[in-house]
């Protein structure tokens, strides 16, 4: 259950991502008299869970509204990470000269219709993968249309009855819109809208500090708009660490944003055609001109339309559906997966809920959501990845805690590269070498932060870590230097007093 936005423009790789996702021809079937599992949403959640059943034997249906493969393939993680690519291609050839490279012409030439095109093509090859023919293929019922449940039991689409054993509410969250005066007289973007522009907004104003905000900012800007960020927060990403954020910030501001932290938007108006936007900082008012305006200020729960009432699944329009850590809804016959239900937003987390709805939906499994490993990562440049808990959360829980951190400025590769912003921070619960959390800033912190999630998982501490031999050089190094670093808390006075009158004997 997504926005029903149409994906624009309607060129030929737009064409393709819709005959994939939501094929204009297509017939739904009869449905069968009873489905072991039937699906409402065919986002992350919904395509998981649809294939886990069909692989295993099961009947199930799957229902989408708009457009299958959900937010992360037609307006998030996909789209996105296409332009911050181009965006990251754009300022590695700015900061060209610092490498030696001399670049021919001055400034860089960015071609911004280009750089969405390559997005569509890139969006429309990956939706082969969430296509309804392929799902159709793995033995699902696809139904196109929109859902609503008629009992505790059952539920219609476009006319036609469906009856389950258990079911599973995956409709996902769509962008919150605030309540700024003139907001919607002037228009506004969204991530599911954002991506249909082809030509270049050469202003453009962000709202809102989080992930997506943080996200969209950089890349735009370095794909020659100029932008302007306004974040109510003292810092950008409030909710990650403060020594992270303020790295990010001052790399955005280095990249030319003007940023406006503890500031508001008191209201939008409209003249000729730019759209003036009022903002407040400290008390004092600023009108800045911009011809769009991105909104990115959270996510709301798509739990209208669907008649929770009749299926007794309780709900509310903020949290979205209520689910138990089995994620079980107040009716033991229906779950839920993926953002209508879950605090973390993230398709990895859709993917490892839906897997624990399959085993506890149809195998009476008891997996729990409170017993996952969480990573996340904000992909700006640098990337900021965490795992686990923050110092606040263990003194909240009164857990003692012993920090390790390691500037990239101190690791070879990291300098070598150019990419010495950023730090390797590892939380240990103090009197041992259990992992309790870790915060990476780097290019690739994504791509880094498994490591010390894998630990945690497999209860492997620092002192394993040291162990391992990471190949030289690699920013990853930083790592088992966090991990050395603990292994010299361990050599106690009396210990290294005895080494040293051991080896001066034995010279």
């Amino acid at each position: 259950m997504h926005s029903t936005a149409e994906p624009l423009p309607r060129d030929q790789f737009n064409t393709e991502l819709v005959s994939q996702v939501r094929p204009p021809d297509w017939q739904n079937p009869e449905p069968a008299d009873r489905y072991n599992m039937v699906i409402i949403g065919a986002g992350t959640a919904g395509l998981v869970t649809a294939a886990g059943v069909a692989g295993l034997g099961g009947k199930v249906a799957l229902i989408e509204r708009h457009l299958m493969g959900g937010d992360c393939l037609n307006t998030g993680c996909v789209p996105s990470k296409t332009i911050i690519r181009s965006s990251r291609v754009a300022q590695d050839i700015r900061e060209a000269e610092a490498f030696g490279v001399h670049v021919p012409y001055e400034p860089v030439q960015i071609d911004f219709a280009s750089v969405m095109e390559r997005m569509r093509r890139l969006r429309a090859h990956i939706s082969h993968h969430d296509s309804a023919k392929r799902f159709q293929q793995l033995g699902a019922d696809v139904f196109l249309g929109e859902a609503r449940f008629v009992g505790p039991d059952s539920m219609e689409v476009a006319g036609k009855r469906l009856c389950f054993r258990k079911a599973v509410i995956a409709t996902g969250a769509r962008p919150m819109v605030p309540p700024i005066p003139g907001l919607a007289e002037a228009g506004y973007l969204t991530n599911e809208t954002v991506f249909n522009l082809t030509k270049r907004p050469e202003r453009l104003a962000v709202i809102g500090g989080g992930p997506l905000g943080c996200e969209l900012a950089q890349a735009f800007c370095r794909l020659g708009c100029r932008v302007t960020f306004v974040q109510k927060h003292p810092q950008f990403l409030p909710l990650e660490e403060r020594d992270a954020a303020q790295i990010l910030g001052r790399v955005l501001e280095r990249d030319g944003i003007d940023i406006r932290l503890n500031s508001g938007v008191e209201q939008i108006s409209v003249s000729g055609k730019e759209k003036l936007v009022a903002v407040v900082s400290d008390g004092n008012k600023q009108t800045i001109a911009v011809d769009e305006i991105v909104v990115g200020v959270g996510r709301a729960p798509n739990v209208e339309g669907l008649n929770l009432e009749a299926a007794r699944v309780r709900y509310d329009t903020e949290k979205g559906v209520w689910v138990n850590d089995f994620l079980q809804t107040s009716n033991t016959r229906i779950y839920a997966a993926g953002d209508v239900c879950l605090q973390h937003k993230f398709t990895h987390m859709a993917e490892a809920a839906a897997r624990i709805v399959v085993q506890n939906a149809l195998f009476l499994g008891r997996k729990r959501v409170s017993a996952l490993t969480v990573p996340w990562c904000t992909y700006t440049d640098p990337e900021i990845a965490h795992v686990g808990m923050y110092v606040t959360e263990a003194r909240q829980k009164r857990i003692d805690v012993k920090t390790f951190t390691i500037p990239l400025g101190d690791v070879d590769r990291a300098i070598t590269d150019g990419e010495g912003d950023g730090f390797v921070k590892i939380h240990i619960r103090e009197g041992s070498d259990k992992i309790i959390g870790a915060t990476i800033v780097a290019r690739h912190a994504g791509e880094m932060i498994s490591e010390i999630s894998l630990a945690m998982v497999a209860g492997v501490g620092l002192t394993t870590i040291s162990t391992v031999i990471h190949p030289y050089p690699t920013q990853a190094e930083a790592i088992k230097r966090a991990a050395d670093a603990y292994n010299r808390t361990r050599l106690k006075p009396w210990a290294k007093s005895l080494s040293t009158r051991w080896l001066a004997w034995t010279r």
